[in-house]
């Protein structure tokens, strides 16, 4: 067995991988939910930044390669994990008390898997624009699609959600990542729990107020006159194309 692929089948190997591909999935989903909050500003400028992703295909793709491969990675990581902790304790414990872990630590395996499900119904709801999904879908026109999207309610709920199941996975996430990557020390772990809780809140609470601000009304769709009458927000200048293309 060559060096490689000893360290991967080994516990540690896999929590690199595992740590890795967090760091990747963690900085996608802070720029996804960055990127999703100029639905506020309108749907000239949220239809022109969904343009300009569409811009450069092959950095496009790239990415999304990048991403694909992360997030099988991460899975394998966590799958392969579980099993190891399995087979060196077959039988579960009589009593169980929990000092150390934490909630989110208890559910990490059921937060991920609902996560796994949110982004396969994510993608063909906004991506694919599936029709027994998203029955409203209109290719290139991403504002139209984000606000019919969440104002069905059972939708918005489940994107609530699967948001929470986000904080949790994301908040022991994040503590562990920075603790297999040689970024812990007594010095610093209130710090790293800080850093760890504030980058959560934030997250969660910007992917959250999308389907409530369409819900309450504050995003919602414009007639053809007010939004061609929108502004784009500073350093987004609107390009006068309607052939935007979704994320």
């Amino acid at each position: 067995m060559t060096p490689a692929r000893s360290f991967l089948a080994s516990s540690i190997g896999k929590k690199v991988v595992m740590a890795a591909t967090g760091v990747i999935l963690f900085g996608f989903v802070v720029a996804h939910m960055l990127g999703n909050l100029q639905a506020y500003l309108g749907p000239a400028a949220l239809n022109h930044y969904a343009e300009t992703l569409r811009s450069v295909p092959a950095l496009l793709w790239a990415a999304r390669v990048v991403l694909i491969v992360s997030a099988a990675l991460h899975v394998w990581a966590a799958y392969s994990l579980t099993r190891m902790n399995r087979k060196a304790r077959p039988k579960a414990y009589r009593m169980r008390e929990t000092r150390e872990s934490t909630l989110a630590s208890r559910t990490m395996r059921w937060s991920g898997g609902l996560l796994l499900a949110f982004i396969v119904y994510h993608l063909m709801h906004f991506t694919f624009g599936t029709p027994a999904v998203h029955p409203s879908f209109v290719r290139g026109d991403v504002y139209h699609n984000f606000v019919t999207g969440l104002r069905v309610l059972p939708v918005a709920v489940f994107y609530v959600a699967a948001m929470f199941a986000l904080g949790f996975h994301m908040y022991h996430g994040v503590w562990s990542m920075m603790q297999t990557l040689g970024l812990s020390h007594p010095r610093y772990d209130r710090l790293r729990h800080r850093f760890a809780v504030a980058v959560t809140v934030v997250v969660v609470a910007g992917n959250v107020s999308f389907p409530l601000a369409v819900l309450a009304g504050i995003i919602r769709e414009r007639s053809p006159a007010v939004a061609s009458a929108a502004t784009p927000a500073p350093g987004l200048p609107h390009t006068g194309s309607t052939d935007a293309r979704n994320r």
